[in-house]
């Protein structure tokens, strides 16, 4: 069972980020660097499936080459190889970085064989563009489903039950194998690497492979901010006198 899982290097920030000068960047000067709840999963999900049923598991990235701290950290929760795919220092647009991660796929199957399955996230946190799987998958002719946080593979039939959760409940797709996946948060809980598989992760040794895909379609304008959400507190009165605003309010919440 050979299994890649590719993710991205994006911006680790719990508040609102700070733009750029001209507004088309996320200031990362002073953020740290992860990868998506949904390409956590996925890689908890490979090294899951690899220790029942055997294989190994294969984890790519395309972009600067400070991404291979997102390869590290993957090797540190298990998996076995990790493969960097130099973009170059400037972000480059979903229709090139699938050229790119398509390049690359072809190249390392022509070497050790066809991978399994391919696990995407559904979508990265920073751009959030859906894109990059599914464009992967189709120029690799693997079928492909999306939204999924449920895997069972069946290799003696060479096929996979993908389950993903739709408003009226739960549809399961049967798929051949090799299939492309872009799994959701929710899939798994991923494991807390452990000082072992730290230790194993700053000696790992990755294949990085250059490239220089042409531009795709997208050009980005400007970002833009949310309206940031203000809350506002009303003193509805003290001691006694306020409690016929009290009850006033919970009849308007239906509360009594």
């Amino acid at each position: 069972m050979q299994i890649l899982v590719c993710v991205k290097r994006v911006p680790a920030s719990g508040g609102a980020p700070q733009l750029s000068a001209d507004g088309r960047d996320v200031d990362t000067r002073h953020l740290a660097f992860t990868v998506s709840p949904h390409e956590e999963c996925a890689i908890e999900e490979a090294v899951s499936l690899v220790a029942d049923l055997g294989g190994s598991v294969t984890v790519l990235t395309a972009g600067p080459a400070e991404a291979d701290e997102q390869l590290r950290y993957a090797i540190s929760m298990g998996a076995d190889h990790g493969v960097l795919v130099d973009t170059g220092p400037d972000e480059i647009d979903p229709q090139a970085t699938a050229a790119a991660i398509t390049e690359a796929t072809r190249a390392l199957e022509a070497e050790a064989g066809p991978f399994d399955l391919i696990l995407f996230g559904n979508e990265s946190p920073d751009a959030g563009n859906y894109q990059v799987g599914v464009r992967v998958a189709c120029a690799l002719n693997r079928p492909m489903v999306t939204g999924v946080k449920g895997i069972e593979l069946d290799l003696e039939a060479g096929r996979a039950a993908l389950r993903r959760h739709v408003p009226t409940g739960v549809e399961v797709y049967d798929a051949p194998l090799p299939a492309a996946v872009a799994v959701k948060e929710g899939l798994n809980l991923p494991r807390y690497p452990s000082m072992r598989g730290r230790l194993r992760a700053r000696k790992a040794e990755f294949a990085v492979l250059e490239a220089a895909p042409e531009p795709g379609g997208l050009r980005k304008i400007r970002l833009r901010l949310p309206e940031e959400k203000r809350s506002e507190t009303v003193l509805l009165g003290q001691g006694a006198a306020a409690a016929p605003a009290v009850v006033d309010l919970l009849e308007e919440l239906e509360i009594v």
